[in-house]
């Protein structure tokens, strides 16, 4: 059967319904809850809009419905390998639903994400996930304001406008000092880049651990506002080493930097971990396969993505979780690339390493 048209061209409903030989409120209800046809009516009338080319209209959906079926996120980067294993979390959470996972791009600006959110929120989402909590005022009140739910990802914060995800940024930051100071090293540095809120509250969790340690000294630090990769963590390494030629640990904003900081150390034929100790975040995958194995702080990336879609889904359907703030905590994954001082009297040749894949569990409070 050929494809029948009104006058403007375009499929109607009632045309896929008699094609799908059901009623249209039948066709209609399939495309706004399909769970509720039977199996055979829901494969004829899929069969139907799939021959006739039926596209359902979304706005009109919204308007009769009040919102879309489509869960807005908004993350900071589509090509940053941490938000990538958030983004799948979040598509296997949703498979198979009835909801749409709609992406937005704010590449690291609050403007644009106060933009995205203005234009998300005027097309009547089911949901919103949005990343961090240092919105603008304007995008707190759109948000404050919202008819749907919302779940802030990727941190803590004492103050969510609806449910929230996340770790302390700023305890993870202090543990990873922490675990550099029991392995007996004292002259730590910080390498860090972009410095977006959630690496300035790492930087500060830095901070507070080395001066509690009376061992702070700002000449051990190193930062920049352009956007990270291995390279960079070289360079800024080298400027530190520069600043602070006795210097004996690094602690890294993210694995990137801190793969870069290995690679210098080849170059320079600094050996690691018995000249300098290496400590990275976010724990990607390569950390724990470069050589030496890298040691970094673990983030539950996917499982923040598939909790936060579930936690969203459920809610949006009425059934809303019992605690509004979820603490994913963090650990520290000791390797190879931080035994410390400590370590250096029991070590023999060719056995250096056998100490890796070692968690540290340390859970971060809700804040």
């Amino acid at each position: 059967m050929g494809r029948k048209r009104t006058k403007s061209g375009k499929i109607r409903l009632a045309e896929v319904a008699e094609l799908a030989g059901v009623s249209p409120i039948t066709a209609s209800r399939f495309f706004r809850n399909p769970e509720a046809l039977s199996v055979g009516k829901r494969t004829r009338v899929e069969s139907a809009a799939r021959e006739l080319g039926y596209v359902p209209n979304l706005a009109a959906r919204a308007l009769a419905s009040q919102r879309t079926e489509v869960i807005g996120v908004v993350i900071p980067s589509l090509t940053n390998n941490v938000f990538s294993d958030v983004l799948r979390g979040i598509y296997d959470a949703s498979e198979g639903g009835r909801y749409s996972i709609q992406l937005a791009n704010t590449r690291y600006s609050i403007l644009q994400e106060e933009k995205l959110l203005r234009l998300f929120l005027a097309q009547k989402p089911a949901g919103l996930i949005v990343t961090g909590i240092d919105q603008t005022a304007e995008s707190r009140s759109m948000l404050e304001a919202a008819e749907c739910p919302i779940v802030q990802i990727m941190e803590l914060g004492s103050n969510p406008v609806d449910m929230m995800i996340g770790f302390s940024h700023y305890e993870a930051g202090r543990a990873a000092i922490a675990h550099l100071l029991t392995q007996g090293f004292r002259r730590i540095g910080f390498l860090g880049a972009r410095m977006d809120p959630r690496v300035q509250r790492r930087f500060e969790g830095y901070q507070a651990a080395m001066k509690e340690a009376d061992l702070f000294d700002p000449r051990l630090i190193v930062t920049t506002p352009v956007a990270t990769s291995a390279t960079l963590g070289g360079t800024l390494f080298a400027d530190l080493l520069t600043q602070a030629p006795d210097i004996e640990a690094v602690f890294c904003v993210n694995d990137d930097l801190a793969l870069g900081v290995l690679f210098e150390c080849q170059r320079r034929h600094i050996a690691v971990p018995e000249r300098m100790a290496i400590v990275g975040f976010n724990d990607l995958e390569f950390m724990a396969c470069a050589v030496p194995a890298l040691t970094s702080v673990r983030t539950n990336r996917y499982e923040m993505g598939r909790n936060a879609a579930t936690m969203l889904i459920e809610a949006i359907e009425g059934r809303r979780p019992n605690e509004a703030v979820v603490d994913l905590g963090f650990a520290v994954m000791e390797r190879q690339s931080s035994l410390g001082p400590r370590h250096a009297r029991t070590r023999r040749p060719g056995k250096i390493g056998r100490r890796t894949n070692k968690m540290v569990a340390l859970p971060s409070p809700t804040n």
